[in-house]
């Protein structure tokens, strides 16, 4: 009796990790937290307890969308080393499994989100998932406009909190869209050519030249990056934020930019790692600078 409890509770360990790997905990938080951000802007004195239940919603939306993208992915992955351990192509899980999870953590979003937000942020939040899971996943192998269709829910989430906060669109959340639009494109080609041996086993063609990591990729990485410049400086302009968040932003986008100068020159994996960690700081940065200046 005691053994078969110990195998239980082993069993429900080992499945309860695997559904947390699932999620992708650390991507589906960083998410949320971009959502958080739109809201906080968009308040004036935050309801701390709505925030949470904010962080909770966009944490399950995404993690239905990365749930989506793992079952269509599953035997893509098991020919990568970086997703070679992932529930489903080890077995831990199911795809039936995977799609019962998926489906709950859609519902949990969808009822949050409509329930204590309102139906326009719930909207873009399924849109988000739809394009995610369903357009960009299967693009992947068809070639780098899945980069340019993917940039769309990854930069929804403050567009998303912003709504959520005032149930109406304008341009300031589109201000906060059109700044992680942008920073999509270093970020996830930084990542592509770091990681192009790899997504090449699987099929996948996400680096913008036809000639991978060429001169061509790394011009298009730099001039994505310049539009951040004048796109950092529009809260400023419209009176979201002040003038320091504005100095914030340049700077931040000018040292980003520079990075890619050195991509151009040396076009190494290294100098493409750099942008890649560069990518990480920049947007939680500036989004922080904004809100203190805000405050």
């Amino acid at each position: 009796m005691q053994q078969t409890k110990t195998i239980s509770a082993g069993t429900f360990a080992l499945k309860s990790k695997a559904y947390f790997d699932l999620l992708k905990f650390r991507l589906s938080a960083f998410v949320a937290l971009s959502g958080m951000f739109g809201y906080s802007l968009a308040v004036h004195g935050i309801d701390w307890a709505k925030l949470g239940l904010l962080f909770i919603a966009s944490l399950a939306m995404t993690g239905s969308a990365n749930t989506i993208n793992q079952i269509f992915e599953k035997d893509y992955d098991k020919l990568m080393k970086r997703t070679a351990g992932r529930p489903l192509p080890t077995g831990r899980l199911n795809v039936q499994e995977a799609a019962v999870f998926a489906f709950i953590l859609f519902v949990v979003a969808c009822y949050l989100f409509i329930v204590f937000f309102n139906l326009r942020a719930c909207a873009i939040a399924v849109l988000s998932l739809l394009l995610y899971g369903f357009v960009y996943t299967p693009l992947k192998r068809v070639g780098p406009i899945a980069v340019f269709v993917g940039a769309f829910p990854g930069a929804f989430p403050p567009m998303i909190g912003w709504v959520a906060a005032t149930n109406h669109y304008g341009l300031e959340p589109g201000i906060l869209f059109a700044i992680q639009f942008f920073w999509q494109f270093p970020h996830f080609w930084a990542i592509a050519w770091v990681a192009d041996k790899d997504y090449s086993k699987a099929g996948f063609k996400l680096l913008p030249s036809t000639g991978g990591k060429d001169e061509r990729t790394t011009w298009q990485i730099m001039m994505y990056t310049l539009c951040l410049l004048p796109v950092g400086w529009l809260p400023y302009q419209l009176g979201m934020t002040g003038i320091n968040s504005a100095l914030v932003a340049t700077v931040c986008g000018i040292l980003f930019l520079a990075q890619t100068f050195f991509l151009m020159r040396k076009q190494t994996d290294k100098a493409a790692l750099q942008i890649m960690f560069g990518s990480f700081l920049y947007l939680p940065i500036v989004q922080i600078a904004f809100l203190l200046d805000k405050l």
